[in-house]
């Protein structure tokens, strides 16, 4: 997810979901585009290891807003990460995303295909926020691809509080120049405020036509290994939803981070990645 690292727009400003960091792409790392329906897929292979990944960006996500330390800190010679930037998002826009209402699951579908395309048919999974969801509904729907799955900052139902959070940042006038320059260089100065506001409705429309739920009714479905990390002063996701995913996906593990918020995987990098590998090569 795009992540605003200072949000300091206004109380309710701080409960975004966004992030953003610098997108520059570093020399040694080469990225590819594959055509998959009107999109042509941009996505980043690093690591030459056997066990393969896929990591998933959150809502106007990239593949360097969200997953640089990953990228940098994964061994390279145990792990083979595919990191993508979803449909419509990064580098893969335009054109824009189709926020529908499944637009969750069509993600997932097309990570599948991406996966396919580059001959791997079953690889582990790792989905941050919006990413997440993807995550769950792949790993839920096509159980015999997923090796095993690691989730964080996610949910698979929106509380009334979360969508009231939505809506408060909805109008990016309110939010500051240091912060909205590095999206326009990624979506247009004319195109990004649309965009958001565009996936805030989207959020509303889920909310309100599926009774808040995104993906909680297949998540029982998911099979493989999994792992859920958490911040538990994350002020985007209730702690609800770390117990409701613990109690429905089958022997799920959990791992809290006390002082974490959202971005756990950026504040507390070196120890996620650590544990997050050892998870994965776990036999």
């Amino acid at each position: 997810m795009l992540i605003l690292r200072k949000l300091l727009l206004s109380t309710h400003l701080r409960a975004s979901r966004v992030f953003f960091s610098s997108n520059t792409l570093p020399l040694k790392y080469q990225e590819h585009k594959i055509r998959i329906g009107k999109y042509d897929i941009n996505y980043l292979q690093v690591g030459t290891g056997p066990h393969k990944v896929l990591c998933a960006p959150g809502a106007l996500g990239t593949i360097w807003t969200d997953f640089k330390p990953q990228i940098e800190g994964f061994m390279k010679d145990k792990f083979s990460l595919v990191v993508w930037d979803p449909p419509g998002y990064g580098k893969s826009y335009p054109p824009e995303k189709e926020l529908s209402l499944n637009f969750y699951e069509n993600d997932a579908d097309t990570a599948l295909q991406l996966m396919k395309e580059l001959k791997i048919p079953k690889f582990s999974l790792l989905g941050f926020s919006d990413g997440g969801i993807t995550g769950l509904i792949l790993a839920a729907k096509y159980p015999d691809a997923v090796n095993k799955l690691v989730v964080w900052g996610v949910n698979s139902f929106i509380l009334p509080k979360e969508i009231e959070s939505y809506k408060a940042i909805r109008d990016t006038n309110k939010w500051s120049k240091r912060i909205l320059e590095p999206l326009f260089e990624v979506y247009g100065k004319e195109n990004f405020p649309r965009y958001w506001a565009s996936w805030v409705d989207a959020m509303e429309r889920i909310y309100e036509t599926n009774k808040g739920n995104i993906c909680s009714n297949v998540v029982k479905n998911i099979k493989c290994p999994t792992l859920i990390l958490y911040g538990e002063k994350d002020p985007l996701v209730d702690c609800v939803h770390v117990s409701h995913l613990h109690t429905h996906i089958n022997g799920s593990r959990i791992h809290l981070y006390p002082e974490g918020k959202h971005h756990v995987h950026l504040r507390y990098a070196e120890d996620f990645n650590k544990r997050v590998q050892e998870f994965l090569l776990l036999t």
